[in-house]
């Protein structure tokens, strides 16, 4: 006979130990890297595909419905922003190109491009 299981394990933990528990720049920092918001404000589709490419998705989940928020909940994991899922849909969908853009600073900040 097995032993009882008296602890649940804890959370797993997603990608890198860096767990800042915020976004490193705000949702209009767009000073701090003019390089994406210029790219962002230009052709948002553009932004959209290389932020997902940058982040190791298929550039294409930028033009599927929900997929950037699907993208900015599985970040948010990775890096140990707090948030929630609903918060996520409604950053993406209400405030889309300011948060694309905070998306994209973030990748080039965790990869030392910025």
């Amino acid at each position: 006979m097995s032993n009882p299981v008296i602890t649940q394990p804890g959370a797993a933990s997603y990608g890198t130990n860096v767990q800042t528990g915020e976004w490193s720049t705000g949702l209009c920092s767009c000073c701090s890297d003019l390089l994406v918001c210029g790219l962002g404000f230009i052709c948002p589709i553009a932004l959209s595909c290389y932020t997902a490419n940058k982040y190791g998705e298929n550039a294409c989940l930028a033009c599927v419905p929900g997929g950037m928020a699907a993208m900015r909940t599985h970040m948010r994991l990775t890096y140990g922003i707090q948030g929630t899922i609903c918060n996520d849909a409604l950053m993406t969908c209400c405030c889309g190109i300011f948060e694309t853009c905070r998306m994209a600073r973030e990748i080039r900040i965790r990869n030392g491009e910025a």
